[in-house]
C-alpha cells in the first residue's frame, strides 16, 4: 500500500474549491480566501490510514491551464467540485472535466463533490443525488462516489478528503462492477484462493476455528462469538448455500465481501487481500513471492525442518483416499491456489518416486521439493506463498548450507542434499541410469536427451536419509555446462559414464577431462552395459589404468537392464559426504593442499610472535640510551606502572 496520497481539487470558478480546503484546515468557515490556496501537507500521524496526504487547490481560469494540467498528471485522486446552486457547474463534469482527464491520459479515481448544500438547508438528498450521479458513474468508471458538503457550515468537509484518500488506498474499481453490482472476476479469483488457503482441512467450509484464525491473521484480533453468530445469520439469510454445518462456504465468503464493498467498507476486503500478498492489480506482489534471501557463493539451499513439516502436512491433507500417494487429481487440488504444477515441463512425476499407478509417494514428494530447493530456491519460496506457508518470515522454511570449499577443506560435509553431474557420450546409458534411480522401468528404445534432465531420490547412509540429485545435460549442452565455473562449482560429485561395450565411448569422457578444469570435483567413473560383451577401448590406456593413474577407484560396472545398479547410488552419496576420497590425484593431493594451508597459517603465527619478541628486545636495549622512556614502555608491556 502506498505511503502518500495526493488529492487535487478541480472545478469551475466560484464553486468553492479554495473554501473547502480552508474549512478543512481551519475547521471553520473563512469568508474571504485567496484565489488558489497553497499546497497543504497533512502528516501521517493525524490521518486514519497513517499516510502523508497532500491537498492541492487549482484555478479554472485560462491563466491557470498549464499549472492545472501539470497537477492533474501528478494527482492520485481528483475531486471535481460543483455548486448545487449552479447546475451548469454540474453539467460540465461529464461534458468537460471527465473527458479532459481522459484526453490527458490520466486514469485515477474521481470523487464528485457537491458544495454549498447550506443553500438548501444543509440537507443531503440521497435519492436526487443517485438519479443524477448513477448515469455519470455508468459512463465514467473512474468515478468512485459523490459527496455533498458545505464549506460554510462546515458540513461533510472532512468526509470529502476521507473518501478521496480511501479511493486511492482502497479503490473500488479493481474489486467491484458498479454497473452490475457484482464482484469482478479477478477479485473473485483472489478471494477464492484465500478461502482455500484458510480452509485448513480442505472440507469446503470455514468453521469457527478457521474463521478465528483468518480474523487473527488479517486483523490481529479474535472473532467474538456474537460477531460470528451475526455473520453466519446474515449470510444464511441472504446467500443460498452460504452456510453449511455451521461454517461459511466459498459462496458465503464471497457474499460477505460483496456486502462489505456495497456498504463502503472496502478497507476490510483490501486488508484481507493485502495480507495475502495482493497488489492493486490483484496480482501477488514480487516482494511477497520472492522475499529477500541471500545465498553466499559456493553455498546451497535446503529445506529446513519447518519446510519439510509444512510440505508433509500438505501431502497428508490432500491425500484424500489415504493411499500414501498423490494422484493427478489430488495434485491438481494441491496446486489450485498457484499458477499450476511447477514441474509440468520436467516430465514430472518421472523425476521422482511414484507408485505403480504413477501417483507420487510422500518420499517422492519431499525429494522433488528438495531438488527444487537445491536447484532453484526462488521457485520453492514462491510456491510456499502459493500454498499458504503459515509462518513469517517465510524464509524460515529454508536454510543455507556451509560453503562446499569449507566442507572439502574440513573433510566433513554437513549438507543433506547433494548434486551429481552425469556426463558421457550419447548412447552410453545416462538416461537409463537416471530412470533406474527413481524406480522407472528400463526402456529398450533409445531416445537422445534433448534438454537437461534431473531426477532425485532419497539414499539411506548409515541410518541417515540424504537426497541425491542426478543431472544429465545431453551431449549437445554438456560442454556448455562444464566450461562454466559457476555451474561446475555447484556439483558435489561428477560421474563419468561410458558404454563398456562401445570401443569409442571412453575417449569421449577422456577428452572432456582434458578440455575442462574439473579435477577439484570429487569424481567417479562408471562402466555401463556390463551385461554385454566387454570391448577394448580405443584409448591410450584402458579405463582401469586411467583411474589408477588418477589415484581413483576403478570404474564401477553396472547394468541397468539387469538391475545391477543398487550400490552405485550409495557410492555416489558416500563420495559426496567424504569428498577427499575421490579427488583426482588422490587424497594425498587434497591432504597436501590442506597441510599447506595449515603450514601457511602456522608460519604467519610464528612470524607475528617473532616480530613481537624483536620489538620487546629492541625496546629493552634502548633503555640503556633512554632509561626513563624504556621504564615506561617495559612497564606497559609487562603489566607494571
Amino acid at each position: 500500500m502506498r505511503r502518500d496520497v495526493r488529492i487535487l481539487l478541480v472545478g469551475d470558478q466560484g464553486v468553492g474549491k479554495s473554501t473547502i480546503v480552508t474549512s478543512l484546515i481551519k475547521e471553520s468557515f473563512v469568508p474571504h480566501v485567496q484565489h488558489i490556496v497553497p499546497e497543504v501537507t497533512i502528516p501521517p500521524e493525524v490521518t486514519p490510514e497513517n499516510v502523508t496526504t497532500y491537498i492541492v487547490d487549482s484555478g479554472a481560469g485560462p491563466q491557470d491551464r498549464t499549472h492545472l494540467e501539470a497537477e492533474i498528471r501528478k494527482a492520485h485522486v481528483i475531486c471535481v467540485v460543483y455548486s448545487i446552486e449552479n447546475p451548469n457547474s454540474f453539467d460540465r463534469i461529464p461534458a468537460y472535466w471527465l473527458p479532459h482527464f481522459r484526453q490527458l491520459g490520466v486514469n485515477v479515481p474521481v470523487i464528485l463533490v457537491g458544495n454549498k448544500i447550506d443553500l438548501r438547508g444543509g440537507e443531503v438528498t440521497n435519492e436526487a443525488l443517485e438519479d443524477e450521479i448513477v448515469p455519470i458513474m455508468n459512463e465514467f468508471k473512474e468515478v468512485e462516489t459523490c459527496v455533498e458538503c458545505s464549506a460554510r457550515l462546515p458540513l461533510n468537509v472532512s468526509e470529502v478528503f476521507y473518501f478521496a484518500q480511501k479511493a486511492v488506498l482502497h479503490p473500488t474499481a479493481p474489486l467491484y462492477d458498479s454497473r452490475d453490482h457484482v464482484l469482478k472476476p479477478a477479485c473473485i479469483k483472489a478471494l477464492r484462493r484465500i478461502f482455500k488457503l484458510c480452509d485448513m482441512n480442505k472440507d469446503g467450509i470455514m468453521d469457527a476455528a478457521e474463521l478465528n484464525e483468518f480474523q487473527r491473521k488479517c486483523f490481529d484480533a479474535p472473532l467474538q462469538m456474537q460477531e460470528l453468530e451475526g455473520i453466519r445469520g446474515m449470510v444464511a439469510e441472504h446467500a443460498e448455500g452460504g452456510v453449511r454445518d455451521g461454517g461459511l462456504t466459498e459462496d458465503g465468503f464471497l457474499y460477505l465481501h460483496t456486502i462489505f464493498i456495497q456498504r463502503g467498507r472496502l478497507e476490510t476486503t483490501w486488508t484481507v487481500l493485502r495480507q495475502f500478498g495482493y497488489a492493486e492489480d490483484l496480482r501477488l506482489t514480487e516482494a511477497y513471492l520472492s522475499p529477500k534471501f541471500d545465498v553466499p557463493a559456493d553455498c546451497s539451499v535446503e529445506l529446513s525442518p519447518l519446510g519439510y513439516q509444512f510440505l508433509t502436512d500438505i501431502f497428508e491433507t490432500f491425500d484424500k483416499d489415504q493411499d500414501g500417494a498423490l494422484a493427478t487429481s489430488e495434485l491438481e487440488e494441491v496446486f489450485s491456489t498457484s499458477p499450476g504444477n511447477p514441474w509440468a515441463s520436467q516430465k514430472f512425476p518421472d523425476t521422482t518416486l511414484s507408485d505403480e499407478h504413477g501417483a507420487v509417494t510422500l518420499q517422492g514428494w519431499l525429494a522433488q521439493w528438495s531438488m527444487t530447493t537445491l536447484l532453484d530456491h526462488k521457485t520453492t519460496l514462491a510456491y510456499l506463498a502459493y500454498l499458504g506457508y503459515p509462518d513469517e518470515p517465510r524464509t524460515s522454511a529454508l536454510q543455507v548450507t556451509r560453503a562446499r570449499k569449507i566442507d572439502r577443506r574440513k573433510g566433513k560435509v554437513s549438507r543433506n542434499v547433494f548434486l551429481c553431474y552425469i556426463c558421457g557420450a550419447a548412447g552410453s546409458g545416462k538416461t537409463s541410469l537416471l530412470r533406474s534411480f527413481v524406480g522407472k522401468s528400463f526402456a529398450d528404445a533409445y531416445e537422445p536427451t534433448s534438454k537437461q534432465l534431473s531426477v532425485v531420490n532419497a539414499v539411506d547412509i548409515d541410518g541417515s536419509e540424504k537426497y541425491l540429485v542426478l543431472q544429465e545435460f545431453g551431449s549437445k549442452y554438456e560442454p556448455e555446462v562444464l566450461r562454466n565455473p559457476k555451474k561446475t562449482d555447484l556439483a558435489d560429485v561428477i560421474v563419468y559414464i561410458y558404454d563398456s561395450s562401445d570401443t569409442n565411448s571412453f575417449s569421449y569422457i577422456s577428452n572432456l577431462r582434458q578440455q575442462y578444469s574439473l579435477d577439484h570435483i570429487p569424481t567417479l567413473f562408471v562402466a555401463t552395459k556390463s551385461d554385454l560383451d566387454l570391448a577394448q577401448q580405443r584409448h591410450e590406456v584402458q579405463p582401469d589404468v586411467y583411474c589408477r593413474r588418477l589415484l581413483l577407484q576403478v570404474p564401477v560396472s553396472v547394468s541397468v537392464k539387469t538391475g545391477q545398479v543398487a550400490d552405485l547410488f550409495h557410492a555416489i552419496c558416500g563420495i559426496a559426504m567424504n569428498p577427499y576420497s575421490a579427488i583426482p590425484g588422490g587424497a594425498e593431493r587434497a591432504l597436501a593442499s590442506a597441510t599447506r594451508a595449515r603450514y601457511l597459517t602456522a608460519t604467519a603465527f610464528v612470524t607475528a610472535c617473532t616480530s613481537i619478541v624483536l620489538f620487546m628486545y629492541r625496546t629493552r636495549l634502548s633503555s640503556y640510551l633512554n632509561p626513563q622512556w624504556a621504564t615506561q614502555w617495559t612497564g606497559w608491556l609487562f603489566g607494571r606502572r
